[in-house]
């Protein structure tokens, strides 16, 4: 595939490029991770400026994408929403134009709290910064998508296992206090279920997603001869399993409602019903004994799973983040520069 046919692409979800498109960027992610390595990565960022736009806040997407940009040659600039003038009521228009002129590529972060917890309102404001930018803008996590974290664990996945075709993916409602939002899940069944692995759904009654993501994900599973099962319970979904993500989300009523509107408290009180959902060994001794266990992280310890197993030696907790890095590498110098030489 040229390079060069993916510059100026918006990422905005894993399910609007083509799969080769897909393809061709875990394996120039993959080239560039040996690269980086050996310190001798691509110059292909040199004079170029990738902004990154936050609504909300980061550990791994910050750091990742600033690193990766800067192994490229080029620079990531770390902008704080609210010390923008946007909170005043500036235009999203006037702010995605400027940084066109400015700069080579926009990232924008936005969902949850930043939007009042509506859901899809984070997906439709960065929709329209790509309206009214002709730099490629990139998702950095929505409240509907998350594509390089989805990127970043198939990457991982196949690592791990590299005949990964029906290999069984567990994504597993967790438990936890916290109350967040659906973007990465979604993004995680969409991307997996395209690669040709069969993916499972585990959560108590309640916690549905949206349902055109989960009927879009089991026709990606039929397109690409795999399997998409939903499973409310825990110990007959991971048994004999490869992968297993647990994580929390929030209740469909809440997510529909808004979560302003339905209260905090309220949701969760409905969680506390589900605190025995938690990924712990015994869990783990159901898998397959090759299984690994991921999260995109942050993990609520003692919540979603257990010291034990995140630390385990079937935990890929770290790998995974560091793949975010190299597929981020891939990313910016195809959609920024079209090249990766």
């Amino acid at each position: 595939m040229n390079p060069s046919k993916l510059r100026g692409r918006d990422l905005i979800t894993t399910q609007e490029w083509s799969k080769e498109e897909l393809a061709y960027t875990l394996d120039v992610a993959r080239s560039f991770k040996k690269k980086y390595r050996r310190g001798s990565l691509p110059q292909v960022l040199k004079n170029k400026t990738f902004f990154m736009l936050f609504y909300n806040t980061s550990t791994r997407t910050r750091a990742s994408f600033e690193a990766a940009a800067t192994v490229l040659g080029g620079h990531a600039q770390f902008i704080d929403f609210a010390t923008t003038r946007g909170p005043e009521g500036e235009a999203v228009k006037d702010i995605a134009r400027m940084y066109e002129r400015y700069g080579h590529g926009l990232g924008v972060r936005i969902l949850e709290s930043a939007v009042n917890y509506e859901y899809g309102k984070g997906n439709e404001i960065l929709r329209e910064y790509a309206a009214y930018t002709n730099i490629p803008v990139i998702n950095m996590a929505d409240d509907m998508y998350h594509p390089c974290q989805g990127l970043a664990d198939v990457l991982t996945i196949q690592e791990k296992f590299p005949r990964f075709r029906g290999k069984r993916y567990v994504i597993m409602w967790a438990y936890s206090d916290r109350i967040r939002s659906w973007g990465s899940v979604q993004e995680e069944m969409l991307i997996a279920s395209r690669s040709g692995i069969d993916v499972t759904l585990c959560y108590p009654r309640g916690f549905e997603l949206d349902e055109k993501i989960v009927l879009q994900t089991r026709k990606n599973a039929e397109e690409s001869g795999s399997t998409f099962e939903i499973s409310h319970e825990p110990a007959d979904a991971v048994d004999g399993a490869h992968i297993i993500f647990p994580r929390s989300w929030a209740s469909h009523e809440c997510v529909l409602t808004g979560l302003n509107k339905f209260g905090k408290e309220r949701e969760v009180t409905i969680h506390n019903k589900y605190s025995n959902w938690i990924m712990n060994q015994n869990l783990l001794d159901k898998m397959n004994k090759n299984a690994a266990v991921m999260h995109v992280l942050p993990v609520f310890r003692g919540q979603e799973a257990t010291d034990e197993v995140m630390d385990g030696a079937k935990s890929l907790i770290v790998e995974q983040a560091e793949n975010r890095l190299h597929v981020q590498t891939a990313v910016l110098a195809l959609t920024m520069a079209g090249k990766i030489l």
